[in-house]
């Protein structure tokens, strides 16, 4: 996922909740459900960013050390400007682009 290319604010913004819910009807669901995909996002920009990182892994001290020091900077800066995970989740939800199911729901209108 390119988090650069979405639209997702970079602070915080105040939404009303209840035009969030509308289509789940239940403001604690969509809670769940942000939170849900606001974790994934998290897990997976932390292995980004540690596959990144890990290409400057080195066990042996030298002179090059203080220049990938700055790579590495550069690149932790790069994740630090992101929006964060929760803000991107809100986003997909809005956009209509997270695919969420209840399989409470759906047991209960089987029976």
């Amino acid at each position: 996922m390119d988090y650069r290319k979405t639209n997702a604010p970079l602070t915080t913004v105040t939404r009303d909740m209840m035009k969030m819910s509308a289509e789940t009807g239940n403001v604690y669901e969509t809670v769940k459900i942000i939170a849900k995909r606001s974790n994934q996002i998290s897990v997976e920009m932390k292995q980004d960013l540690e596959k990144k990182l890990q290409e400057f892994a080195s066990y042996t001290d030298n002179l090059e050390e203080v220049f990938e020091n700055r790579e590495q900077i550069e690149i932790s800066r790069y994740y630090e400007k992101l929006p964060k995970p929760t803000l991107l989740a809100t986003q997909e939800l809005l956009e209509g682009k997270l695919y969420y199911k209840n399989p409470a729901k759906e047991e209960e209108e089987i029976l």
